[in-house]
């Protein structure tokens, strides 16, 4: 059992949402369901590629917020663009990797090399590569890589 599980509040669609994560997600399923009134799923566990989440239809009284939200490393530009397709489809586009999806929880999808780029130890490189992040929406990886060898 995982130690730590975030835990999502939803107005009442929690099922629907588990059911649209995991169809974007390899090695993911619904582990379990709690009945609610009404024959309505009250809440939901499921896995996304392995990691447990715990889902809740609470009502309306919380709403996501930028303050957190789901960071998923992408590792080729395939899997950035469609992991991006498919999360914002019905939702909002942000910049530097970020959306939101049709419920309103937060994303970042960005490959996992950028946390190296940004940290070189070249203060010069790691701006270039932070300015060319700064301007995108969807992360380009081919962008930062060029941003990076810039002379």
């Amino acid at each position: 059992m995982q130690k730590i599980t975030p835990f999502l509040w939803f107005n009442d669609n929690a099922e629907e949402a588990a059911k649209f994560y995991i169809s974007i997600f390899k090695n993911s399923s619904i582990v379990r369901t709690m009945p609610g009134p009404n024959g309505k799923v009250m809440g939901i566990s499921f896995l996304l590629d392995g990691q447990e989440f715990q889902a809740l239809n609470g009502g309306p009284q919380f709403k996501f917020t930028e303050a957190i939200s789901l960071f998923v490393n992408a590792e080729t530009q395939h899997e950035i663009d469609d992991l991006w397709d498919k999360l914002s489809e019905g939702g909002e586009q942000s910049r530097c990797g970020w959306l939101k999806d049709k419920f309103g929880l937060s994303w970042q999808v960005v490959p996992p090399h950028l946390g190296k780029l940004l940290g070189d130890k070249d203060p010069l490189k790691s701006q270039r590569v932070l300015a060319a992040m700064m301007k995108m929406d969807k992360i380009i990886i081919q962008d930062l890589v060029d941003a990076y060898h810039q002379i």
